[in-house]
């Protein structure tokens, strides 16, 4: 018997959207067979099927005794904090012998940076590629929005990155539920800061009740402003980089390689505008004030080279 790899579980949020299920489904199925060496499950936190335990007590009938669970969320708040560890000491005490590893959420990653980019361009109709067409773009970035000011901040960190480098009048934030602004006074917001085209894009994997209502509120807002153009972007999807990035988790998790914020580090990933940081070795910073000793020289930079 070959010695078979750690099977893959991902935890979704739920919906209660049917299409929304079906296309969590349909990606852990498509993850499945793009990899036919692995075991894959998946299941949901709330409101959808199948739960989280389901699709761990699948995995253990299969004779699966470790496997690595990716949380498909694109922020770190509350489900992926303290939920989903919560369902899997569960399902450890469920089936002993079981042992897992627990990766850690998607976003904001180059590449799901880059589709949003590419959503943000269709939803323009192909029509703004360089930074020139760009310029009197603004982009409203909307997110779940959650309870934990953590989870809102990284919403924010995406917006900065897909700000960056890529021509944007600006990159401003929203939230769909539980944090300010919400959709309209962040398109408010862009108004009072000069906006003349503005795109709402929103920061969700799959279709779902949550993105129907940007899409919604956004439609709202602009017939009562007519004299500003809006236009309303589609969410990520079940794009290649998507299934890419969740098996990029899953071998971090598996090698315990849990860098903090690297993915968007200048100097490990070419980031647009500052591609020639990338490899750059990094010096120890030293300050004008350490009178030859180097006591703090090792600043965030010289630290990040070790974290590599």
């Amino acid at each position: 018997m070959t010695t078979h790899r750690p099977a893959l579980l991902i935890a979704g949020h739920g919906t209660r959207d049917d299409g929304g299920a079906d296309a969590f489904r349909d990606f852990v199925r498509e993850l499945d067979r793009r990899h036919p060496d692995l075991t894959v499950a998946g299941g949901f936190i709330e409101l959808s099927p199948p739960p989280l335990g389901e699709a761990v007590t699948e995995l253990v009938e299969k004779g699966v005794r470790r496997f690595a669970a990716v949380p498909l969320m694109l922020v770190s708040a509350g489900h992926a904090k303290g939920d989903i560890p919560a369902a899997l000491a569960r399902e450890k005490e469920r089936h002993p012998g079981i042992s897992y590893t627990y990766g850690r959420p998607l976003g904001p990653h180059p590449s799901l940076l880059n589709v949003l980019e590419r959503r943000l361009d269709e939803a323009l109709g192909g029509s703004a590629r360089t930074p020139g067409d760009r310029s009197d773009v603004t982009v409203l970035l909307v997110g779940r929005g959650s309870t934990d000011p953590d989870a809102n901040a990284e919403v924010h960190k995406a917006a900065r990155l897909l700000w960056e480098g890529r021509g944007y009048a600006g990159v401003e934030t929203a939230f769909v539920s539980l944090a300010a602004p919400d959709v309209p006074s962040g398109l408010d917001r862009c108004v009072k800061l000069g906006a003349r085209r503005i795109v709402v894009l929103p920061y969700f994997l799959f279709t779902g009740i949550l993105p129907d209502r940007v899409r919604q509120q956004t439609e709202g807002w602009a017939a009562a402003h007519p004299e500003t153009e809006v236009h309303s972007a589609d969410v990520i999807g079940p794009e290649p980089e998507l299934l890419d990035l969740v098996m990029e988790r899953y071998e971090e998790a598996l090698k315990g390689d849990l860098r903090m914020n690297c993915d968007s580090c200048v100097y490990r990933i070419a980031l647009p505008g500052f591609e020639d940081k990338v490899g750059m070795p990094q010096q120890p910073h030293f300050h004008p004030d350490d009178d030859g000793h180097h006591h703090h020289g090792h600043h965030h930079h010289g630290a990040h080279s070790h974290a590599h």
